[in-house]
């Protein structure tokens, strides 16, 4: 439910794996595989935000497809902990970043043209879902923020919008990691069906709750896990 309703499920999910005696790569590649589930029931929960926006979604999902599945790549074929070092600061980077989205709508209001917005986010989005195939904890909070500063100022909508990013980032990540990396299956599935049931909720709790809590939340868990992953760069 947090993972569909703010982006940060990895949260909750990543250290519990690691609480449970799973190795740091397993852990990663359960989490990846399992919150793989969660697009169908988020699609279904954001009906209304969604209405509309499938030209935009043909043309951006596939950039976030492809992401994810070079992230998964690059973590099947590169020595385990290559980011290690870096994630902590990517996922604060996207909570400041919600934090300050709207300070940023201030300073840069219509002066950027559609162009230059589009190129930004396609350079952004590409890179976001590469380390949302190779990670995954924090994407979310990145997609949201990347999408309220470049696209959609509706919070509900782009939630909506990022959950869609963010599936179609995890599928493919989640099919190799699910034929080649060392997933444990028994979380997997009960992480799965936590996540089956969460993502139909999640969008509910996003157009309910006030925009102001909701971004500050997603914001101060981000942080939270970026400082918990800081503080044990081992897991």
């Amino acid at each position: 439910m947090i993972g569909s309703a703010g982006g940060i499920a990895s949260l909750i999910s990543y250290p519990a794996l690691l609480a449970l005696g799973i190795p740091a790569l397993g852990a990663n590649a359960t989490n990846l595989v399992a919150l793989s589930v969660m697009w169908p029931g988020s699609a279904l929960g954001s009906k209304r935000e969604l209405a509309g926006r499938g030209p935009w979604l043909k043309r951006w999902l596939p950039l976030a497809a492809a992401g994810g599945a070079t992230g998964a790549l690059l973590l099947l074929l590169t020595p385990p902990g290559a980011f290690a070092r870096v994630v902590p600061f990517l996922i604060a980077a996207g909570s400041l970043a919600l934090i300050a989205e709207p300070y940023i709508r201030g300073v840069h209001p219509a002066r950027v043209s559609n162009r230059a917005r589009n190129v930004g986010l396609a350079v952004a989005l590409g890179l976001v879902s590469i380390y949302g195939g190779y990670f995954g904890a924090g994407s979310g909070v990145m997609v949201l923020a990347l999408l309220l500063v470049t696209l959609e100022r509706d919070l509900p909508t782009a939630n909506a919008l990022k959950n869609m990013l963010i599936g179609a980032n995890t599928l493919p990540a989640g099919i190799l990691l699910a034929c080649f990396g060392p997933v444990h299956w028994g979380a997997a599935a009960a992480l799965g069906a936590g996540a089956i049931v969460g993502s139909r909720i999640g969008p509910a709790v996003t157009r309910a709750l006030p925009r102001y809590v909701t971004r500050w939340a997603v914001a101060t868990l981000g942080l939270g896990l970026a400082i918990w992953l800081w503080a044990k760069p081992s897991a």
